[in-house]
């Protein structure tokens, strides 16, 4: 006779284990602390094997009977259904070390020698909220182009084009690192340019400064606390005039100490 649910709530545990038959090989042992656990009994190569498929109620009566014919069928292809889940599990562990993640981590705990504590820590916190939501189980061999194209048109669609680009640029280093190692055969972030799949980004020109706002703003520079080479160039900035970028690009000969001057 089949087992149904009221049957299996009403079974009372004994001071020995006992076995409740659903037929066609699949029981529910009893265990004398009351837990409920589905086998399914099956023969393979003329000998008696068991295979555990959950506990009742998280493993209800449908879903056991369900894995019991799934078992059933690999035995009709001669396969062992025990070894079968043993080499899934295996395939399971291997994916998950070869996952984009887990080579990620990898990669920047390589990457970050040299750089700042700051630097490398705001890198892994963009690859946490960005990327491994979406990839960072997937193993790696399986990233393709179209998959980052993916996550950059994401993170372009909240406005943050930058972002987008400094994604692609970190996943592509990844994936070289990967490639370096043999972890994966190639680079697919090499295939893709930001100007192909993003959006230009709007140049706009920031408002002037007026004349009368100049000693508030210096006062706010005074009491930035922030990176100290990030303040001492915000006050050069506001002493030589200079554009940003010739500031970063500037060399010591360029630099008159004894008359105070750029050259």
């Amino acid at each position: 006779m089949k087992l149904t649910d009221p049957v299996i709530k009403a079974a009372k545990p004994k001071d020995k284990p006992y076995k409740l038959s659903d037929g066609d090989g699949l029981v529910l042992l009893i265990q004398p602390n009351g837990s409920k656990w589905w086998r399914f009994r099956y023969q393979y190569n003329g000998k008696e094997k068991m295979l555990s498929i959950g506990t009742y109620p998280e493993v209800t009566l449908k879903d056991a009977r369900i894995l019991r014919v799934t078992a059933s069928d690999l035995l009709k292809q001669g396969i062992n259904p025990s070894q079968h889940r043993q080499e899934e599990k295996q395939k399971q562990t291997i994916a998950a070390s070869n996952s984009f993640e887990s080579i990620a981590r990898l990669w920047w705990d390589h990457w970050k020698s040299g750089k700042t504590e700051r630097h490398a820590g705001y890198t892994i916190r963009r690859l946490e909220a960005d990327i491994f939501p979406v990839i960072g189980n997937k193993p790696i061999t399986e990233i393709s182009a179209p998959t980052l194209i993916m996550i950059i048109k994401k993170i372009e669609s909240r406005g943050a084009l930058d972002l987008a680009k400094r994604a692609l640029t970190t996943c592509g280093q990844i994936l070289r690192y990967a490639v370096a190692h043999g972890m994966t055969e190639r680079n697919p972030a090499a295939d893709i340019k930001p100007s192909d799949v993003l959006k230009p980004a709007t140049k706009t020109n920031y408002a002037r400064l007026d004349q009368k706002e100049l000693p508030e703003l210096l006062q706010k520079i005074d009491e930035y606390d922030g990176q100290p080479l990030t303040k001492l160039a915000l006050q050069l900035m506001a002493l030589t005039f200079v554009r940003t970028g010739e500031l970063i690009d500037a060399r010591w000969d360029e630099i008159e100490l004894d008359k105070k001057r750029l050259l």
